[in-house]
C-alpha cells in the first residue's frame, strides 16, 4: 500500500480565476523543477466553494514520457511543451 499524498491548500487574495491561473502558471514556471510538486493536478476553487474545483492544466498522458501541460480544455492536440499563450 502506498503512503497517502498530501495536498497544500494555498489561499490567496486574488479575486478572479484569470489572476489565480496566472499565479499557478508563475508557480509552475518558478518551482517546476521540484519533483515533489504535481503541477498537473493543480485546481482552482472559490474560497467559499472549495469542493467545486476547476482543473488548470490538461494533464492527459502523452505518447512517451510526460503529460500535457497545456490549459485544460485547450483546442487542438496535446503537446509536450507549453505554447506561447500559456
Amino acid at each position: 500500500m502506498n503512503a497517502p499524498r498530501w495536498v497544500i491548500h494555498l489561499p490567496t487574495t486574488l479575486t478572479s480565476p484569470d489572476e489565480a491561473t496566472a499565479l499557478a502558471v508563475a508557480l509552475r514556471d518558478s518551482l517546476g523543477h521540484l519533483t515533489v510538486i504535481d503541477f498537473g493536478e493543480t485546481t482552482l476553487s472559490e474560497e467559499d466553494h472549495q469542493s467545486l474545483r476547476t482543473r488548470v492544466w490538461c494533464d492527459i498522458p502523452l505518447d512517451g514520457p510526460g503529460r500535457c501541460p497545456r490549459p485544460n480544455g485547450h483546442p487542438g492536440t496535446c503537446a509536450p511543451a507549453p505554447t506561447a499563450y500559456e
